[in-house]
Parts: C-alpha cells; structure tokens; sequence
C-alpha cells in the first residue's frame, strides 16, 4: 500500500481490533465458564470486593470517587480531545489519529465484550449505578491505559530528558493501576475484570501504534516512488 497511507492505516486498525476483540471474548469466555468455577478461583476473585467493601471508609470513598472519575466519560474525552487538536496543531496527523484510535478501539472491545461475556458484578455494596451490569471488563482501567499511557507515549517522543520520560511514564502507569483499585473498591469490577481492562488497553495502544507506524511506511515509500 506505498502511497496509500490513510488505506494502510484504516487496513491495520480494522484487522487489529477483529484480533483484538475477538481475543477479549475468547479470554472472558473462557475464565467464566473454565477458569472461575475451578477450585474456587472465582470465590477467590470475589472475596478481594469483600474485603475492599468490608474496609471501607468515608474517606477512601471519596478518594475512590475521584480516582474512578479520571478513567470516566468526563475526564477521559476531554484529554483525548485536547490531545488531538495539540496535534493537530503541530501537523501531527499520525499522533492526532493514534490517540483517537486507541480510544475508539477500547470503546468498540468493550461493546463486543458486554454484549458477548455475561458476568454480573460483585455482590457487595455497589457504590455506582450505572446502566450496563456487565463486569467484564473494566472500561474504566482499559481507557485509562488507551489514553493515559497512549498519552505518555506521545510525549515522552519528544522528550530529551531520561528523568523526564520516566517521570511521565510513573505518573500514566500509576493512574490505571489507581483506576483499577478504585473500580474494585467501588464494587463494580472483580480483580480479573480490571486484569482484563488493563491488558485491553495496552492492545488498543498496540494495535494504534501499530497502524500508525504502517501509515508512515507506507507514506514514505509513496514518496520514495
């Protein structure tokens, strides 16, 4: 596809997600019909919502209140958004759409996901009511990762300074993990769940980054010919 950047990219992110996706829901199938009822993995899995719910604090619960908000619907469109018109901007088309495509690639898993894996959520206090009782997986943990980390990744590109890009890697890989507890606190995710949105959001990446460097091969041999 020399010359045909944009084709090369939409190709490589459309199969990627078909992988991608279809992983997901071979995994969540096969941990809830294999894996939980054996030799009480899954008793194990739901006793970590116990013993968060069980030590729970009106402070914690604040704090998981905030930490849940940074992997929400709020805060996770509007820094993808002012990710993507910075690179714009810059003339930074493959950045711009590498981010876009990381997201939209979670957003479009976790549809798949929901509608194939039926896991109901904990049963423990639920902190959150929300539309979807599917627990598998966590979206939150998983955007949080496609963006934070997709987001760090753009920036430390361009940064000299070693101090510097692990400092920004620290603070993007911190914050999923953070999401991810509060989830399970919260009571809306089991731990495998969150294991789950954490490993779909380094795929998003994968697959963006992926399609992002195939555009550019295939841009710089159109104009090499």
């Amino acid at each position: 596809m020399a010359g045909h950047p944009v084709r090369a990219y939409l190709v490589v992110a459309v199969l990627g997600f078909a992988v991608l996706a279809g992983l997901t829901v071979a995994v969540g199938w096969a941990l809830q019909h294999y894996a939980l009822p054996e030799n009480g993995f899954g008793h194990r899995d739901e006793h970590v919502n116990v013993w968060l719910a069980d030590h729970r604090t009106a402070l914690r619960t604040d704090i998981s209140f905030w930490l849940s908000g940074i992997g929400d619907v709020y805060a996770i469109p509007a820094l993808v958004a002012v990710t993507t018109l910075v690179a714009v901007i810059m003339r930074k088309w493959r950045a711009a759409a590498f981010i876009v495509t990381a997201i939209a690639l979670e957003a479009a898993t976790y549809r798949v996901a929901t509608l194939a894996i039926d896991r109901q959520r904990p049963h423990v206090g639920r902190l959150d009511d929300l539309p979807v009782n599917d627990s598998f997986y966590s979206g939150h943990t998983a955007a949080s990762v496609a963006v934070y980390c997709g987001i760090a990744l753009l920036v430390t590109s361009r940064l000299r300074s070693a101090a510097l890009r692990a400092a920004v890697w620290l603070v993007a890989i911190v914050i999923p993990l953070l999401v991810a507890l509060a989830r399970m606190y919260r009571g809306m995710h089991h731990p495998t769940d969150v294991t789950a949105g954490l490993l779909v959001g380094i795929g998003c990446i994968v697959v963006a980054l992926t399609a992002a460097r195939v555009a550019g091969a295939a841009a710089n041999k159109g104009t090499q010919a």
